[in-house]
């Protein structure tokens, strides 16, 4: 059960939904009278809590940013003319302009929620200066213990979102406090360098200044809100995608998690996903959401779902989007008489009535009502930890650390041992000797992606993949032609196949500043991303 936290301009859901037991967050109080707020320790909590709820909105687009630019998710409408699937089709074909609704959208959701972070973070008395973060003193009325803590949730929520910022869009606008809007004009885009120095430092001072309670052991106050473990989990990630990374690093904090947290791979796959088993000992972090007409619901259960299938899948119908595409639909290994992945199930439903049947079901629940669902978004997992681990070990052998990784995430979603015939026939553990044994690092690179692929498929995790490994281009290429003749070509007028393969290069990896934070600003000159 869930416990919810909100401020006074939601005192009255709290009094409805006291009895459930979910930490989920309301959005910070308006500016207006900021100044008499943030006074003392449960002024700032509960500000900070509106800070984990300001998480959820970006969610609404973050998928059209990222698993929506990959080979897991298509357009279902070829040739929709309605707003929303020309926008869509745009972001599936790499055609999006620098005037994308959804894009500013998504931008505009993020800068939001950062800007209600460093409204906590001023209070607690933490400016970012010359590179690194000051800790001075606070304007609100809090404990040393209660300054630590919150201070480092806070830089957890600026990080993870700058993080996102950096990858989708490169050198972003570094804002560490509230600005008048005079002064936000003042502004301008930082590097990507810049940037990955100031998310690394807020990632270190969470996870210097945050609890390391193992898991099982977190008061129940602080379920749900960020810990020294998920801090250290995404800043692995962080120095796994720096323009130089620095695996070593990246290994020493993954051990430290893998090794001392108490956190670790669930038995069962689908319990991962269960909402009778939300903060689960595999969820590092997630951004959660709470049924119930509280506001608070996940859309995501409907936006997915397929569309025109009335109630048969969900109640309210669903919309058809992200849907899953034929290329990994295949990739998962599935047999009637052998070894089985039960990872594609839990992640793909099949609505049999629909000539477009596929759908996302990772985040399938019954709602009462549309667009209320109870499933909260996983961000970090411990099977992410496990395979960034792999991935900063590098290829050491057929039975090496890395190898064993992956056979440890396949033998959980099912996979036996394999002996003789077509490895590609049922679903298998790799090898230590014969045709299916990896034996290069290239060949490794390629089952540790297609392993995160499939164990992480709609949890937006694919594009950041492709691109952190250098294999986006390519591998975007070779997806377009396995589905070219089935749906691209389809398109009206037709896109020829190299036209379409064209359209993805290393420049349009990067999405376009929104036009409008160039045209409204008339103070200074912001330089738009190459190719838009």
């Amino acid at each position: 059960m869930k416990r919810l936290n909100y401020l006074t301009i939601a005192i009255f859901l709290l009094c409805t939904a006291s009895s459930c037991q979910k930490v989920v967050d309301v959005e910070p109080i308006s500016n207006e009278v900021v100044s008499n707020y943030y006074r003392n320790y449960v002024e700032v909590n509960n500000a900070l809590t509106g800070c984990y709820n300001g998480m959820q909105e970006p969610l609404l687009y973050e998928w059209m940013m990222t698993e929506l630019r990959t080979d897991n998710a298509k357009q279902r409408s070829v040739n929709s003319t309605t707003n929303a699937n020309v926008e869509l089709n745009q972001l599936n074909l790499y055609t999006a302009g620098a005037q994308h609704q959804q894009i500013y959208n998504y931008w505009l959701s993020v800068y939001k929620n950062i800007r209600n972070i460093n409204y906590v973070l001023r209070a607690l008395g933490v400016t970012y200066q010359n590179g690194a973060l000051v800790y001075g003193q606070p304007t609100a009325d809090v404990t040393a213990a209660q300054k630590a803590q919150l201070i480092g949730q806070a830089l957890f929520l600026r990080a993870y979102h700058y993080f996102n910022l950096t990858r989708l869009f490169g050198g972003v606008f570094i804002v560490t406090q509230p600005l008048e809007p005079t002064a936000s004009k003042q502004v301008n885009r930082s590097t990507v360098a810049e940037c990955y120095q100031f998310i690394t430092a807020d990632l270190e001072g969470a996870a210097t200044l945050l609890p390391a309670n193992k898991y099982g052991q977190i008061p129940s106050t602080d379920v749900g809100r960020a810990n020294a473990w998920s801090a250290k989990a995404l800043l692995a990630k962080v120095y796994l995608t720096l323009p130089t990374p620095r695996p070593a690093d990246a290994l020493t904090l993954l051990n430290d998690v893998i090794n001392n947290s108490g956190y670790g791979l669930e038995t069962n796959y689908a319990n991962v996903f269960s909402i009778n088993n939300e903060m689960n000992r595999e969820i590092l972090f997630t951004v959660r959401f709470k049924s119930g007409l509280v506001g608070l619901g996940n859309p995501m259960v409907n936006t997915f779902a397929p569309a025109s299938s009335g109630d048969a899948v969900v109640n309210g119908d669903g919309s058809g989007f992200n849907y899953p595409t034929t290329n990994l639909n295949s990739a998962y290994r599935v047999s009637t008489a052998s070894f089985t992945d039960a990872r594609k199930p839990v992640t793909i439903g099949n609505y049999a009535a629909s000539t477009t049947p596929y759908y996302v079901n990772k985040f399938l629940y019954k709602v009462l009502v549309k667009n209320d669902g109870e499933n909260d978004f996983p961000v970090i997992r411990f099977s992410d930890v496990l395979l960034l681990k792999a991935e900063a070990t590098g290829y050491d052998g057929v039975a090496g650390t890395s190898i064993g990784i992956i056979n440890q995430i396949r033998e959980r979603a099912g996979a036996g041992n394999y002996t003789t015939g077509t490895f590609t026939s049922a679903f298998y553990k790799y090898p230590a000797t014969g045709t299916p044994a990896i034996t290069t690092q290239a060949a490794f690179l390629t089952a540790l992606l297609d392993e995160r692929r499939l164990e992480l498929a709609f949890e937006n995790q694919r594009f950041f993949d492709l691109v952190r490994t250098g294999h986006a281009v390519v591998v975007m290429q070779a997806y377009y032609a396995s589905e070219y003749t089935s749906h691209y070509g389809r398109y009206t007028p037709t896109i020829p196949l190299a036209t379409l393969q064209a359209n993805i290069n290393t420049q349009k990896l990067l999405l376009p500043i929104p036009q409008r934070e160039i045209d409204t600003n008339n103070e200074i000159s912001i330089q738009q991303n190459p190719g838009y």
